[in-house]
C-alpha cells in the first residue's frame, strides 16, 4: 500500500507508513544528528532489527519499553523501533531524579530501558531497583552496547494488529515524591496528527527540543511520517540553532516562548538566512503578544501557536500571520475539536464568560497509567454523554471565537516548555527538620518565562538561612524543578478555610535587587 493510501485510512500506525516511505524515498535523510545521516530505507531496516531485538527479548504486544537518554539518531530510530514491535514507547526525562526514574520505570512495566553514560551515572545509586534489562545507546558501559544488542541484519519482527486505543507512548508527569502520572496517549490520537497535513514532504524540521516532550513529538512525528527530514539539536543553544537552520536549509520548528525569546535577543540574529523557513510553531507555554508579533516581524515564514496539554481532549491554534489583532489569544479550536467552558458548578457558562477550559477530540489520552482515580479527575461529561479533558486553565471566547487565557486554575508551573508541579515541590521542602509548611507559586522569568519560588513557615524554634534551605532543596529536585528563590515567612496567608492564598504570595512578590 502506498504512504497516500495509508494516510487516507481513518486508522493506521506510523511504523506502517515509514515502511511504506521508505520504500517511496529510500536514500532521502530520515534523521541527522552531528555524528551521522541515516536515510528512510536505513531507518526502516534499524526499525525491523530493533522491533526483532525486543521481541527476542520478550517485549510483547502492548508491553513497554522505555527510553531515557540525549536526543540522538539512535534515540529517534529506538522510537520508532519501539512501535513496530507493537509496543508502548515511555519516553522519560533525563532531568527527573533519580528517585522519579526508577518509579517511573517500576510503574510503565518496562521490560527494555534504554539509556546513555550520564544517566547510567545520575542512577548509579538507584540502579538496583531497575528490573528492566538496560541498553546502552552511545556504545557506553550504560548496559548492553546498542550495536551489539541489535537483531542481525535482515531481521523481521512478528507484526502485530494495532487497535486504535491501544497505547502508543507513555510521557509521565515531573513528579519527585509518591507515583508520577503516566499520561497514556493511545495510536488513534498520533494518527490524528500526523494526517492534519502541517509537514509537507519537502519539510526540513529542526528539532531543539527534547524527544521525551510531547511538545517535541507532535513535530517530530508528522514530519517523518509525511517523508521530510528530521534535524536534531541534543540540547537547545541559540547559535547553533541558527547555523543549522542556515546549513540545512530547514523549513520548519516547534519552540516554546522562552526559545523565541532567547533567540530574538541574539545580536546576530539578523545576519542568518533563515529564508528557507516555511511555518514555525510554539506550545506548552505563556507566549506574550509582544514576542509573537517580534518574531513575525523578523523571522521569515508563518507562525502558528497551539494551545494543549499532554492529555489531549481540545485543542486551539492561532495563526499568528493572519490575524495580527489576535496575539494576545491562543486562537480558534482547531477543526473536530470541541472547546467548552465551565463553572465551578460543573454547568457550561453563558457566551463571554469566564470558565475552566475542556475539550473534546480526537486526540485523547486514554488516562493515567494504573491511576484510575486521577483519570476520573481529569474527566468532564457533558450532558449529551460525551467524554472531555479538564485543563485546570480558566478563559473567555471573544465575540470572534478566539480563547483568551485569564489564569490557571490549577497552579502548575511551565517553566522553559516543562511542566513542574509546586505540590511535589512542596512535599520536598518539608522534609527539612526545620520546616512547618511551605508554598510554591510560579512567578515571571525572562529567561524561563516562570520559575517556582517558595514561601516557608519555620516549626517554633527553628531556624535556617533561607539559602541554605534553597540549596538543600535542589539539591533533591531534578534540573527543570529547582527553585530560584526561596522566603522564609512568619506564616503563609489563608482563606477562611485554611486554604492557602497562592495569589497573594504572587501577587507580593519582588526579587531581590542584585548585589
Amino acid at each position: 500500500m502506498t504512504v497516500e493510501e495509508l494516510l487516507s485510512q481513518d486508522f493506521g500506525t506510523i511504523a506502517d507508513v515509514i515502511g511504506a516511505q521508505a520504500q517511496a524515498l529510500k536514500d532521502k535523510p530520515a534523521l541527522i544528528d552531528a555524528r551521522r545521516t541515516i536515510t528512510y530505507a536505513e531507518l526502516d531496516s534499524l526499525m525491523d532489527r530493533i522491533a526483532a531485538a525486543l521481541q527476542r527479548d520478550g517485549v510483547g504486544k502492548a508491553e513497554v519499553a522505555a527510553i531515557c537518554a540525549s536526543t540522538s539518531v539512535e534515540y529517534g530510530a529506538t522510537f520508532f523501533g519501539i512501535l513496530r514491535a507493537g509496543a508502548i514507547v515511555a519516553p522519560l526525562a533525563p532531568s527527573s531524579t533519580p528517585e522519579s526514574l526508577a518509579l517511573q520505570l517500576k510503574d510503565s512495566g518496562a521490560k527494555v530501558f534504554f539509556l546513555d553514560k550520564g544517566v547510567a551515572e545520575a542512577m548509579a545509586g538507584v540502579m538496583s531497583e531497575v528490573a528492566a534489562k538496560r541498553v546502552s545507546l552511545d556504545g557506553s558501559d550504560a548496559g548492553q552496547a546498542f550495536e551489539e544488542w541489535l537483531a542481525p541484519e535482515g531481521a523481521r519482527p512478528v507484526r502485530h494488529e494495532i487497535e486504535p486505543d491501544q497505547g502508543f507512548n507513555i510521557i509521565y508527569s515531573s513528579g519527585t515524591t509518591g507515583a508520577p502520572k503516566g499520561i497514556v496517549q493511545p495510536h488513534r490520537m498520533r494518527w490524528g496528527q500526523i494526517r492534519r497535513g502541517v509537514y509537507p514532504a519537502d519539510a526540513v524540521t529542526l528539532v531543539s527540543t527534547p524527544l521525551y516532550s510531547n511538545t517535541t513529538l507532535v513535530s517530530f512525528l508528522p514530519t517523518i511520517s509525511n517523508g521530510g527530514t528530521v534535524v536534531l539539536l541534543p540540547k537547545f543553544d541559540v547559535e547553533q540553532f541558527l547555523k543549522l537552520s542556515e546549513k540545512h536549509r530547514v523549513t520548519h520548528a516547534m519552540l516554546v516562548p522562552v526559545q523565541y525569546r532567547r533567540l530574538m535577543a541574539h545580536p546576530d540574529f539578523d545576519k542568518y538566512d533563515l529564508s528557507s523557513f516555511q511555518m514555525k510553531f510554539s506550545t506548552s507555554a505563556p507566549f506574550s503578544a509582544e514576542l509573537k508579533a517580534e518574531v513575525l516581524r523578523r523571522w521569515p515564514g508563518g507562525l502558528v501557536e497551539y494551545y494543549g496539554m499532554t492529555e489531549g481532549g481540545g485543542s486551539c491554534g492561532l495563526v499568528c500571520h493572519e490575524h495580527p489583532d489576535k496575539l494576545h489569544t491562543v486562537g480558534k479550536p482547531l477543526p473536530g475539536h470541541d472547546i467548552r467552558l465551565i463553572g465551578e458548578d460543573g454547568q457550561e457558562v453563558p457566551q463571554g464568560e469566564i470558565g475552566e477550559v475542556v475539550g473534546r477530540s480526537g486526540a485523547m489520552m486514554v488516562g493515567y497509567h494504573n491511576q484510575p482515580g486521577k483519570t476520573s479527575e481529569a474527566e468532564w461529561w457533558s450532558p449529551e454523554g460525551l467524554r472531555y479533558i479538564r485543563t485546570g486553565d480558566v478563559g473567555r471566547f471573544d465575540e470572534d471565537g478566539f480563547l483568551t487565557l485569564m489564569d490557571r486554575k490549577k497552579d502548575m508551573i511551565i517553566s522553559g516548555g516543562f511542566n513542574i508541579y509546586p505540590s511535589d515541590l512542596e512535599a520536598e521542602i518539608v522534609q527539612h527538620e526545620a520546616v512547618l509548611e511551605a508554598a510554591v507559586v510560579g512567578v515571571p522569568s525572562e529567561q524561563w518565562g516562570e520559575t517556582p519560588v517558595a514561601f516557608v513557615a519555620l516549626k517554633p524554634g527553628e531556624s535556617v538561612e533561607a539559602e541554605a534551605l534553597k540549596a538543600w532543596v535542589n539539591g533533591r529536585l531534578g534540573k527543570t524543578q529547582r527553585l530560584a528563590d526561596l522566603r522564609i515567612v512568619d506564616s503563609l496567608p489563608r482563606s477562611h478555610i485554611g486554604k492557602v492564598l497562592k495569589r497573594e504570595l504572587r501577587d507580593a512578590y519582588r526579587p531581590a535587587a542584585p548585589a
